[in-house]
């Protein structure tokens, strides 16, 4: 997300938005034991509500209050609890060492911005927990996400933005759906699958 609470609040208020969790979410932690997670940006809780129902301990944060109402409102009709913070994510400090998994969606603050984020997701890590990471490709810029190509990803800039302390096991450029990009496809993401963890070296 790149503008103010307000702005999303609108447009969460005006659009009807997917109650599916992002695919590639799905298939980075399907084969996590389930434990405490925290989706940062959660909107409406599309990936919160499934990791929910997976098991996970979830939070969810985000600036908008439409957004979380919306989320509490899907939650409690799937007959999920969901911890929903309101809170600016450009502020917000992680309780260090508290979380299994920290989901990173959509969120576009540009390269400074984005590394700080990062850096205090990782933060927030437990040992071997995981950090998600999926963003629009600069190649979507005109079609899909911001409107700014330096707000948008390329593997570079991603893989700069993330914090020394964490050991990269994927970082690709790829569709939605986890699926091949052809060249010059604007559906194209780019992802990030990182873990804490003594012991680990990062390549």
């Amino acid at each position: 997300m790149t503008s103010g609470a307000a702005e999303w609040d609108r447009r969460f208020a005006e659009q009807t938005w997917s109650n599916d969790p992002d695919p590639l979410l799905v298939e980075m932690v399907g084969g996590l034991p389930a434990g405490e997670a925290i989706d940062l940006g959660c909107g409406p809780g599309r990936n919160a509500i499934w990791l929910a129902q997976q098991g996970f301990r979830v939070t969810g944060v985000d600036s908008s209050r439409v957004g979380l109402r919306q989320a509490r409102e899907r939650a409690r009709a799937a007959g999920l609890d969901l911890n929903l913070l309101a809170a600016d994510l450009t502020k917000l400090q992680l309780p260090a060492g508290s979380f299994d998994l920290v989901v990173v969606a959509n969120i576009h603050p540009g390269p400074d911005g984005l590394a700080a984020l990062l850096e205090r997701a990782a933060r927030g890590l437990r040992a071997d927990g995981h950090l998600f990471v999926v963003g629009h490709h600069l190649d979507a810029l005109g079609h899909d996400g911001p409107p700014r190509a330096e707000l948008l990803y390329t593997e570079g800039r991603l893989l700069e933005a993330t914090p020394k302390s964490l050991v990269v096991e994927r970082l690709a450029t790829v569709k939605r759906d986890g699926s091949p990009v052809d060249h010059g496809g604007h559906d194209k993401v780019v992802l990030l699958w990182a873990a804490q963890g003594a012991g680990r070296t990062r390549p």
